[in-house]
């Protein structure tokens, strides 16, 4: 007998020490590294932008469109963005990003990747206003960028080849560059050049589209500028051979949303068509974030529908951190003013609590910036502290319904060993009960709600699950310490306001 209790004693010792443990070593890790919390918009600022679609929305485009954004934003390594739906609309949210406006027009793009033949060069005399012009007149024949009037002749030159010069064609000043709503594949088209002001090209119906594009990167060439180097698909590998086949010796226009990133010639230095065996290179007039954005945009696909702004919502940094304050000063005195009744309440297990909620901060902390690394939680912003801050009612309901116990037990004449053994018991299922019916509503709610609602029932939950983990390996071991010491030094051990109990065994 005097054996099992020893035991017993070393168990609840071992599992307050290991509590204990976990929750100090676990804090000081985390601000060792210089972890925090991931914030949200309304804590951190940043942008955010409402996305309208046009076409025909359907939920599975829609669906889509986020699946799309949401590895773009991964891909672009901005931690804390959330892309998610409002109805139809399409909601794109970057917090803690100082130039998030160029982030979100990466992010937005249709990224319409499309190959056209260049008919010719189009040289503006004066300021073009875009009319949206759907029938282009062709240019006449001399003006024209055939593999005829270009005559390339591959030789040993440092460029390793030569050609004719087709002047560009100057009749197009009525035409304004074609608008997004009328770049239509099958159409021709007149488009302005990326980085080249004043120059456009009159471009044929698209010949391949970004579909047959396997995987790019944004890299070096040999000569210092940036370009992206693409493998091709299975199906587009033989396609592309086809189109560059049909263009042999003459250009092709690589467009990426109305806009000619790049028109390289087909194969200049060769002078018989090759296969390019499944790989190629777009070179242009690229920086390194230009050549990221196209690289991104071609390897996560082109959304099945076009979006537009439908508004834009900026928060300053100095909102953000006037929240978080606002915020985190809520909840701490919300804490103090329950620390003060529990203490003066329950006298010396009123410390029990104010040492366990010191604990299980230091926990959550912990978790929520370790989680901050990843993609998984949810970043934390007014509804994440509101969700924690609810929190301490819960995890202060535990203890009272365990010291509630406690003075129902010693009124009725047991003793204070008795008292905690047997007070534990019922109430443990007590706090099951509440703690589960707590749970389920984060969980029901994280299912079905969007937006900020969600960090509110993850972070509710969260704290439910450490409040049952808590009470089972904090709470009763240390109450069963002092109620042991108690009964073995034979004095009281104030259990609440005017109840005491006296182990005489």
């Amino acid at each position: 007998m005097a054996a099992r209790k020893v035991g017993s004693r070393r168990n609840f010792v071992v599992s307050f020490l290991l509590v204990l443990l976990i929750s100090t070593g676990s804090l000081v890790a985390t601000l060792s590294l210089g972890w925090g919390p991931k914030l949200g918009l309304d804590l951190a600022g940043g942008l955010s932008v409402v996305y309208k679609p046009s076409g025909n929305v359907t939920q599975a485009n829609l669906n889509e469109v986020v699946s799309i954004l949401t590895n773009r934003v991964d891909g672009l390594g901005v931690s804390g963005a959330k892309v998610n739906l409002q109805g139809k609309n399409v909601v794109v949210s970057v917090p803690g990003v100082k130039d998030a406006r160029s982030v979100l027009a990466a992010v937005g793009q249709t990224a319409q990747l499309l190959f056209r033949p260049v008919l010719c060069e189009v040289l503006t005399q004066k300021k073009q206003v875009p009319i949206g012009a759907t029938s282009l007149p062709v240019c006449p024949t001399k003006y024209q960028l055939t593999a005829q009037n270009l005559a390339i002749t591959p030789n040993n030159s440092v460029q390793g080849y030569s050609m004719a010069q087709v002047s560009p064609y100057t009749n197009y000043d009525a035409y304004g560059s074609t608008s997004p709503a009328n770049d239509i594949a099958k159409n021709n088209v007149l488009l302005p050049v990326l980085g080249s002001p004043g120059l456009r090209y009159l471009l044929g119906p698209a010949e391949m589209n970004g579909t047959s594009i396997g995987k790019a990167v944004a890299q070096l060439d040999t000569a210092g500028a940036w370009v992206v180097s693409y493998t091709l698909t299975k199906t587009g590998t033989p396609l592309w051979d086809q189109v560059a086949r049909a263009n042999f010796h003459a250009m092709v226009a690589i467009e990426l949303d109305g806009v000619i990133q790049s028109a390289p010639l087909i194969l200049p230095a060769s002078a018989a068509f090759t296969s390019f065996a499944g790989q190629g290179q777009i070179s242009g007039s690229f920086t390194h974030q230009s050549a990221t954005n196209l690289a991104l945009a071609m390897n996560y696909g082109a959304l099945p529908l076009r979006l537009h702004p439908l508004s834009t919502q900026a928060v300053s940094p100095t909102l953000g951190h006037s929240s978080l304050v606002a915020g985190l000063g809520a909840g701490l005195a919300g804490l103090a003013l329950v620390m003060l009744y529990v203490i003066l309440y329950y006298r010396a297990l009123g410390f029990v609590i104010f040492l366990g909620l010191g604990l299980t901060a230091a926990l959550l902390w912990a978790i929520i910036s370790a989680l901050g690394h990843t993609a998984f939680a949810p970043s934390f912003d007014l509804a994440g502290v509101t969700g924690l801050i609810v929190s301490i009612g819960i995890t202060v309901d535990s203890y009272i319904v365990y010291f509630e116990r406690l003075k129902d037990e010693a009124r009725a004449g047991r003793t204070v060993r008795s008292s905690v053994d047997r007070g534990f018991k019922s109430a443990w299922r007590t706090v099951l009960a509440a703690d589960f019916v707590s749970f389920l509503a984060a969980v029901v709610l994280y299912i079905i709600a969007v937006g900020s609602v969600r960090g509110f029932a993850f972070f509710l939950g969260l704290s439910t699950i450490l409040d049952v983990a808590v009470t089972w390996y904090f709470t009763r071991p240390v109450v069963m310490l002092l109620g042991r010491r108690s009964g073995k030094s034979d004095s009281k051990l104030s259990m609440a306001a005017g109840v005491q109990a006296v182990d005489n065994e």
